[in-house]
């Protein structure tokens, strides 16, 4: 029996790793030459503190409370030393990945589609090479190197984690260095190369209804997420408010038709900015949070579009005293990627 540890840095690299029944976080990342913080391994110094996320583990009790209170342990405080997995988990690292001695990863691929899917979008698809591993949490997001420059630009996969074709949404910029690329000269069979993954914005374990807010592109991280949670099963209530400001901009709503089938509890509206459309909801996204999705605060909100959208919503929580149990947002600039820090 093995366990995947995801381990997110704090100068967002996410590392994953094995970790063997009965292991201790900090042997199974020293085994793979992840250099976590630690001065004792005994329970002693409380160097390897951290935060796990999500997951089930067994402290024991050989360490001392100077090294880990029980308000600590608590808030779901760790000492890797002592922290034996018997779940996946997610654990936070308090310190950069570079000072462990460990690194963002990178992978190989090759263009399998880029298909324009509105003036506004463009979707594309890598195969991964055999031997590649992509692991990510679903909302994370990933380096591409711009072929014939020294440029990379950050996508947030739409795809869910562990598929060996990753797929992304990507806006369509003019004169974008990407968009130009994929619009004039991208074809079937190029090589490409992608680092990461990386970022603070992914799905956490679902305990009570979530909200999901998406502009433009913004859509991608959501679509991982849907797709996770279609196949694991997921009892909460998920909703989605999709916001663009054109109706030519609504794109893979046909995925989430599919994502609806597969997952009951999960449910849609599309929304658009132009006053002149025919569409059914219009203005943002702030227009249509009505109170039977905000559960009265008892909600999980995830938040990924251009800065404008994410400040309203904000404003719009703030001005009509809304606090959510949980907010998680992203915002992006058109040179940035959902899924990578404005």
């Amino acid at each position: 029996m093995s366990y995947t540890i995801a381990l997110n840095f704090e100068d967002g690299v996410t590392r994953f790793i094995g970790c063997k029944e009965g292991e201790t976080v900090l042997d199974a990342a020293y085994r793979q030459k992840v250099n976590l913080p630690m001065d004792c391994s005994d329970g002693v110094c409380g160097t390897c503190k951290g935060h796990c996320e999500q997951g089930e583990f067994d402290m024991g009790d050989e360490y001392l409370e100077e090294a880990l209170s029980d308000e600590e342990a608590a808030e779901g405080q760790v000492l890797t030393c002592q922290m034996v997995p018997s779940t996946d988990c997610v654990l936070q690292v308090p310190v950069a990945s570079t000072l462990c001695k460990t690194a963002v990863g990178k992978l190989e691929g090759t263009v399998a589609v880029v298909e324009p899917l509105s003036e506004d979008s463009i979707e594309l698809a890598i195969d991964l090479d055999d031997d590649a591993e992509l692991a990510f949490l679903p909302g994370q997001y990933i380096h591409i190197d711009v072929p014939g420059t020294e440029e990379h630009r950050s996508y947030s996969f739409s795809s869910r984690p562990g598929a060996s074709r990753a797929t992304f949404l990507i806006r369509n910029v003019p004169h974008g260095l990407m968009s130009g690329y994929l619009s004039d000269q991208a074809k079937p069979g190029e090589r490409l190369t992608l680092t990461g993954p990386m970022g603070s914005f992914y799905l956490r374990e679902i305990t009570r209804p979530v909200l999901m807010l998406a502009g433009g592109t913004g859509l991608a991280p959501f679509l991982s997420m849907l797709e996770q949670l279609a196949e694991q099963g997921c009892e909460a209530p998920v909703h989605l408010i999709y916001g663009v400001n054109k109706d030519d901009h609504l794109v893979k709503t046909e995925a989430l038709d599919a994502l609806r089938e597969r997952l009951p509890t999960f449910s849609y509206a599309t929304v658009v900015v132009d006053e002149d459309s025919d569409h059914p909801r219009k203005g943002y996204v702030t227009h249509h949070m009505d109170a039977e999705v905000l559960h009265d605060g008892d909600v999980d909100v995830y938040l990924c579009g251009p800065p404008p959208m994410v400040d309203a919503v904000l404003k719009h929580f703030d001005e009509q005293g809304i606090a959510p149990q949980s907010f998680h947002y992203e915002k992006f600039t058109p040179n940035q990627a959902p899924g990578e820090a404005a």
